[in-house]
């Protein structure tokens, strides 16, 4: 067993070594001394299709971020605080440096550029190149700024390397072969062409002709259309550009049926997706002056440089840096919108009490379970619920000291869960119209002072979080302090945020609005976020507790507008892990009134054992549990 483990760790450092080499005579082709790989793909997907898992299948990490360099000599992985131990765990370190962004003595990408540039020969620049299309106009604005004068050359080759690395060894899989299907406006509230004339209106308004849109969410959600190129999330291969009078929709038109077809046939054109460069360059170049708008955080700086090179012909073309309207008009949920969420998270919250049930009860019989057993269950349960499609992410099922890897997406069937250990479940699937995603962590037999301490504390920190009211123009920043502020007093932190968007039968992370120490956008009425905070200590495990919530305007003493929070979720908390003393009474009173709903909007779909065990989970804290 230990030869053939030796064996399987040296062929995969051969062949990421092999790889690297491949990428490297690439480069000299090219005469850089760098190449970037990013995570993301021309989208900027976080979860990418095969074909495009350029970074993983050079590097052999699989993290949803984190971005590849690689240098004549060297190599060097940059990973933010969710995927330290992931990285650990799947990087050889002897061929590729790990830098763990936000520790000391780590450096950014820009910084690692720097230092090689600083010992480069005198009057040589660094050439830095990179595919434009795999790179948001944000950050290439940043690179052109900050490289000026940093003796760092950036290079843009629209062919990709590492595409070209790889079909010498295979071909790719194919992308944008699955049919894609429509939703009809029962389930959206809207149809495509409501949709279009409001987005239109919003270009009328900021005086605007020509918005390409390169992000799919934003493009299924416009068109109504939905595919499953991308693992987990309904979306399909694509791009699309919307003018005053025309809209555009480019992908595979084999897959689009004839129904499809004659169904948008009036409001949009359907071109091949090759075709988006050259229609975009003929849409911006008229014979009169034309304001074309850019969405710097989701525009690639391909679509960019393609528009700089006509206004550099023109000069009739002028750029305006904005965000899309589509992305604020997606996040801001409406009625119907609103009710398939609540149908979703209801199958969901259903499910997995279910597998809190079944886990209490194998634990309590003294069947040994593994990571795998508990991600098979919920997945099952999942699967029972009407017009489920797939799950939204890999199921999270962490057991032990693997509950504090945030992102541990490879439960395993090796992997038991021990008497003691907390099992850290992270789970969410789609529905037909509507999408989920929550969290519970669990004990396995009795808990200890410490587990119990620091459950308490990250329940604490979601109530807290959860139960705020907040006044219109608040933003995620300003929420994400509250919540952290109970952990902070005692010196624990998260890396991640407390909360992101979540999208109709779309991503299962959206913008604009989020919970996190970055996000400056107010959250608004409609709005789904999750809350998620929690605390990661390696080698001794991992916490945390997410529910979806709805943004939802409450009634007001003066006449001004507040928000609070109306839950998608309902499944119980872990109640052998919370310490009701260091609840305050208001604290106390929403988790009971909160186990409550469970047990009311649970009760009418469940059996009557099951109902035993929900209201025993849900019976009010500090009561005898007999």
């Amino acid at each position: 067993m230990i030869t053939s483990n030796f064996k399987a760790i040296q062929n995969n450092q051969d062949s990421i070594l092999a790889k690297l080499a491949n990428l490297r005579v690439m480069m000299a082709k090219n005469d850089l001394d760098c190449y970037f790989i990013p995570a993301v793909d021309e989208h900027f997907n976080l979860s990418v299709p095969a074909a495009k898992q350029r970074r993983a299948w050079i590097s052999g990490f699989t993290g949803s971020a984190g971005d590849l360099l690689v240098g004549q000599d060297s190599a060097w992985l940059f990973v933010d605080s969710r995927y330290y131990e992931q990285a650990e765990l799947q990087v050889d370190t002897g061929i590729i440096q790990i830098s763990k962004l936000g520790l000391e003595e780590n450096l950014s990408l820009i910084e690692t550029l720097e230092k090689l540039a600083e010992s480069a020969p005198k009057s040589t620049k660094i050439r830095f190149g990179f595919d434009p299309f795999t790179v948001s106009t944000e950050q290439y604005q940043k690179w052109v700024k900050k490289f000026a004068s940093a003796g760092i050359e950036l290079v843009s080759i629209r062919e990709n390397l590492a595409d070209k690395v790889r079909q010498t060894v295979e071909t790719l899989p194919a992308i944008d072969e699955s049919p894609i299907f429509s939703l009809p406006a029962s389930l959206t509230g809207e149809t495509a062409a409501q949709k279009l004339a409001r987005v239109r209106e919003a270009m009328a308004k900021a005086n605007i002709d020509v918005l390409p849109i390169s992000n799919l969410n934003q493009i299924a959600w416009l068109f109504n259309l939905r595919g499953s190129d991308i693992p987990n999330i309904p979306i399909f291969i694509s791009y699309a550009i919307v003018t005053t009078d025309a809209a555009f929709l480019f992908t595979n038109p084999e897959r689009v049926s004839l129904e499809i077809k004659q169904e948008i046939s009036a409001d949009i054109t359907l071109l091949p997706y090759t075709a988006y460069p050259s229609t975009l360059v003929s849409c911006v170049s008229l014979p009169k002056k034309v304001r074309v708008l850019l969405d710097s955080k989701h525009s690639t700086a391909g679509t960019y440089q393609l528009i700089l090179d006509q206004q550099k012909a023109e000069n009739k073309i002028t750029i305006v840096f904005d965000q899309n309207p589509i992305e604020g008009m997606k996040a801001r949920k409406n009625p119907v919108e609103i009710e398939q969420m609540k149908s979703a998270n209801f199958k969901a919250s259903r499910a997995k009490t279910l597998t809190l049930m079944w886990l209490t009860e194998q634990v309590e019989n003294g069947n040994v379970l593994t990571e795998f057993d508990v991600k098979e269950t919920v997945e099952g349960f999942y699967q029972q619920e009407t017009d489920f499609q797939s799950l939204s992410f890999r199921t999270i099922a962490g057991a032990g000291s693997n509950s504090s890897i945030v992102h541990y997406g490879t439960p395993s069937p090796e992997i038991t869960l021990k008497p003691g250990e907390l099992l850290l479940l992270d789970s969410g699937s789609q529905y037909l119209a509507g999408t989920t995603d929550d969290t519970r962590t669990m004990i396995v037999g009795e808990p200890t002072a410490l587990q119990i301490e620091h459950y308490t504390t990250v329940l604490i920190a979601h109530i807290n979080c959860a139960a705020q009211q907040f006044p219109k123009g608040t933003t995620g920043s300003q929420l994400d302090a509250i919540a952290r502020a109970v952990l902070w007093q005692q010196q624990l932190d998260y890396g991640h945020g407390t909360g992101h968007g979540v999208g109709v039968f779309l991503a299962v992370h959206e913008g604009p609005n989020g919970i996190s120490k970055s996000v400056q956008y107010p959250l608004e009425s409609g709005m789904v976020t999750s809350i998620e905070p929690g605390y990661y200590e390696p080698g001794w495990g991992g916490i945390r507790l997410e529910n979806l919530y709805i943004v939802r305007e409450m009634p007001s003493k003066n006449g001004s507008v507040w928000y609070g929070f109306e839950p998608l979720t309902y499944i119980p908390f872990e109640r052998k892990l919370i310490n009701g003393d260091r609840l305050s009474k208001t604290q106390l009173q929403w988790l009971n009134n909160y186990h409550a709903s469970v047990v009311e909007k649970l009760s009418p779909v469940l059996d009557a054992a099951t109902i035993a065990w929900l209201k025993k989970a849900c019976a009010v804290l500090g009561q005898i549990v007999r």
